[in-house]
């Protein structure tokens, strides 16, 4: 294998290891019956759990049931099938440290769309009520738990058997192996790249169909949506589609670009976003809040204004790419550093990085609209129980971590040109902060 496994410090690695591999599995169940069960309140379920200790916890353990896998089996099936069945145009997503250039096929907005109008119309003609969906998430969870356990097993071998490219090897640790990945674009044949599936065609989709999921349960429960779920839901559709538009850009970001396909990626895809991400939606369902008008709409249209911020952020970048900067940023002709980097195959190539625009506030700025809209559509349930801004919290931590891991590998990768770039823009998140 032509490629070493990146490197970790032991502290990072493990810590990550006992968060993900041993606690967020737990956690997951903890969220999901708190949410549906307990009212939202976590010392309710802190007490539950006190109280009759580790067999408390077994019991409120849901088992995955013959319909849990049913559900998951067809939708899997379907979003595999539109992944490689619609037409879509042909894109190339960056040079990878051994060469390699990814060829996708760009059909993330058809894929959203048939997703969507697929589930809505089964429900509009009886054929499929997604009620069934939110009365079985508990088993649904417990059930992607271990399933996607056992996909991450497969990566692992499949990593060592047979890699699909030179973006693939071992560090020697089978531990750093199996969290991190072994390969950087694993793929089923030619066409089927797994990282594609599970990033977006599972976990993003599932984030949209199970926001209208608990919208649809609302609504057959008490016969209306509160004006809170409507704005959370909005939102969320709204971010997911934002998603979509620009999933051709996603596929050159950190978790496609650089992040490669173990459990720390794909577990996370598979079973972190379809439950702690659409968790405000969830608690929502029971706790119906009434905002009135001019709320709702202060917050949506907040909402929608962070999410239309984060996605120019990604348009400017990508404009600025696209036309080798060649193009103007908020009407000039846009502040550059022209720096060059030498590849693992000792190769000499050239970037432009962006120091004007949005990525002249901060060399992360994006991540501020991205945690304000996930702010905007958690605070329709208000602030009656802390978990439902758990996501918040985690995000927060999240892209502040992705951000000094980014800064790391850059200047690793661009050196003294980095430096002058750090000089430029000097903060790495919120201007004249941090």
């Amino acid at each position: 294998m032509a490629e070493s496994q990146t490197v970790h410090s032991p502290l990072v690695t493990y810590f990550s290891m006992l968060s993900l591999l041993s606690l967020c599995p737990p956690f997951v169940i903890f969220l999901w019956y708190t949410m549906t069960q307990a009212d939202g309140s976590v010392l309710q379920t802190w007490d539950y759990l006190k109280q009759n200790g580790l067999q408390g916890f077994l019991n409120i353990w849901p088992r995955p049931t013959a319909t849990a896998w049913k559900i998951i089996g067809v939708y899997a099936a379907f979003e595999a099938a539109l992944q490689l069945l619609l037409p879509g145009k042909r894109v190339e997503g960056p040079i990878s440290p051994t060469g390699n250039q990814p060829v996708y096929k760009e059909n993330g907005v058809a894929a959203y769309v048939v997703t969507l109008i697929t589930y809505l119309g089964l429900w509009w003609f009886g054929i499929f009520n997604p009620t069934i969906v939110y009365d079985h998430l508990g088993e649904i969870y417990s059930a992607l738990i271990f399933g996607s356990f056992v996909f991450c097993i497969f990566l692992y071998l499949k990593g060592h058997i047979a890699p699909s490219s030179t973006d693939s090897g071992s560090s020697g640790n089978i531990i750093i192996d199996f969290y991190w990945g072994m390969e950087l674009y694993p793929r089923i044949g030619k066409n089927f790249d797994i990282k594609v599936f599970t990033n977006s065609r599972f976990g993003m989709m599932s984030w949209a169909v199970l926001a209208l999921t608990y919208c649809i349960k609302q609504y057959e429960e008490t016969g209306k949506v509160a004006d809170s779920m409507l704005v959370n839901t909005a939102l969320m559709l709204v971010y997911v589609s934002k998603f979509f538009w620009w999933e051709a850009g996603y596929w050159n970001s950190m978790d496609i670009a650089h992040d490669r396909a173990g459990f720390y990626i794909c577990w996370g895809c598979l079973v972190w976003v379809p439950s702690v991400y659409t968790s405000p939606g969830m608690y929502l369902v029971n706790h119906p809040v009434n905002l009135g008008t001019q709320l709702a709409i202060f917050i949506l249209v907040a909402g929608i204004l962070c999410i239309y911020i984060n996605y120019d952020c990604d348009r400017q970048r990508q404009e600025f790419r696209r036309t080798n900067g060649k193009c103007l940023v908020w009407g000039k002709p846009p502040s550059k550093i022209e720096a060059s980097y030498t590849t693992s195959t000792g190769e000499t190539k050239s970037s432009l990085l962006l120091t004007s625009g949005w990525w002249g506030l901060a060399r992360h700025f994006h991540y501020v609209p991205e945690i304000l809209s996930a702010f905007f559509w958690t605070v329709p349930a208000l602030f009656n129980h802390f978990l439902p801004y758990f996501y918040v919290i985690f995000l927060t931590i999240l892209l502040f971590d992705r951000a000094k891991r980014d800064d790391d590998r850059c200047k690793s990768k661009y050196g003294k040109y980095w430096k002058l770039y750090c000089n430029k823009v000097p903060y790495k998140i919120i201007s004249g902060i941090y």
